[in-house]
């Protein structure tokens, strides 16, 4: 299927109030689980959602959300039809992990072939009118950020939010993906500090394993705001695994709440 032209491009972001980026420069910093979240979360809030996976070698959200084993299909003026989480149609995902034939399948294409993919992402998903398009990116600053970026330039993206945890050599890449936004004109709407600290659930004493605090200096340091800290929790890992919406299913857990917090700023974006 080619992908869409510029022009048809931009006709399809008009439909949409806001695209924000999941940014990271670290792998394993939970970057897809924060973007399954927002959107949830965003989605719960009764906005219209899209969530656009472009991490093509680790295509992780369609298992997150319970997703696993459904198909993307053409629609009537041969685009594409994003895979639904609900049947109101809240959220909409597109991810490569519907159109590979097992889930073991590795993508091994080279940074062209990368870029042509997520064009049609873009261009060729017939997302409809959305409150917001999360795009979730593979970690670094490589082909498909740029091919994002480039193709986004005219279609006035709201920003990006920089996922990071709490230890030196994760902030030292997020720093990193900081100076890239600066150089591509992303705004960062702000900085989520992962896996900050382990809330014990029987005394719910909080235990610092990767230490804590690094994601509001660099917040501090690098002027944007901190979007709030996100405390390990299994149930969160557990949900993740097997499609569970964990704001739900675990409200009252501080986890939860440190989710809810950090959607807030992103749901007055839309008032």
């Amino acid at each position: 299927m080619a992908a869409g032209g510029d022009d048809d491009l931009a006709s399809k972001m008009r439909r949409i109030k806001h695209v924000i980026l999941v940014l990271s420069g670290k792998g394993g910093v939970g970057k897809s689980t924060m973007s399954c979240q927002i959107a949830l979360s965003l989605a719960t809030a009764g906005k219209k959602v899209g969530l656009l996976d472009t991490d093509l070698c680790g295509p992780s959200i369609p298992r997150m959300l319970g997703l696993e084993g459904r198909d993307v299909h053409q629609g009537a003026d041969g685009g594409w039809a994003p895979v639904y989480t609900d049947d109101d149609q809240r959220l909409g995902v597109i991810s490569i992990g519907f159109m590979l034939k097992s889930k073991t399948d590795p993508v091994v294409w080279r940074g062209p072939k990368k870029s042509a993919m997520i064009k049609q992402f873009l261009g060729d998903v017939l997302w409809g009118d959305l409150d917001y398009l999360i795009v979730d990116t593979p970690p670094g600053t490589s082909d498909e950020h740029m091919t994002i970026v480039e193709s986004l330039r005219g279609c006035d993206p709201e920003g990006a939010i920089l996922v990071t945890t709490p230890q030196g050599v994760a902030l030292a890449d997020v720093r990193r993906e900081a100076s890239f936004c600066k150089q591509a004109d992303i705004k960062i709407l702000g900085m989520v500090e992962n896996m900050s600290g382990f809330v014990c659930p029987h005394c719910a004493e909080c235990s610092n394993v990767f230490s804590s605090g690094g994601g509001e200096r660099l917040a501090t340091a690098l002027e944007v705001p901190f979007l709030g800290r996100v405390p390990l929790d299994p149930s969160l890992a557990r949900c993740a695994e097997n499609g569970k919406t964990f704001c739900d299913a675990f409200a009252g857990s501080p986890a939860a709440q440190a989710v809810v917090e950090i959607v807030k700023p992103l749901v007055a974006l839309d008032a």
